[in-house]
């Protein structure tokens, strides 16, 4: 097998655990908004829309993801094919799992302000510090491949 396949296996990997992410945290958060929106409804009280903003967080981990991709099939004369599958698998996990993360906070948000018409900025605040792992993520894993 050559050894380039296993860098471009990494870089690959890194986008799709991403991805995998962004969908589990997208259904998370998406599946309470609903929930939230079909309780607010029942009430006869209005429905924000700004809590479409928890559902649609989550994606942007797919984002970080490709801009890794692209710096890692770019780098892949300074890195090792190893280094480049180890770091796919590592970030990518991360970036995953800061998804996922980001959903729950965003599900726990939508219900909150679904109940009391109150606190999107400080429900908000906790999903963007979910967000930060994956920035993280990116960003430091970005830098070492120099």
């Amino acid at each position: 097998m050559d050894s380039n396949l296993l860098g471009l296996i990494g870089a690959g990997i890194v986008m799709g655990i991403a991805a995998i992410g962004s969908a589990i945290g997208i259904g998370i958060a998406g599946s309470a908004v609903i929930g939230a929106w079909k309780r607010c409804y029942k009430a006869n009280k209005p429905a924000p829309m700004t809590m479409l903003t928890f559902a649609g967080a989550p994606l942007t981990q797919t984002f970080y993801g490709f801009i890794l991709m692209q710096q890692m099939l770019n780098s892949s004369g300074t890195a090792s094919p190893g280094q480049l599958l180890g770091m796919g698998i590592g970030s990518g996990l991360g970036i995953c799992f800061s998804a996922i993360a980001q959903g729950k906070a965003g599900a726990a948000g939508a219900d909150a302000l679904s109940d009391t018409g109150k606190g999107f900025a400080n429900f908000i605040a906790v999903v963007g510090i979910c967000e930060t792992v994956a920035l993280f993520a990116m960003v430091l894993s970005m830098t070492t491949l120099g």
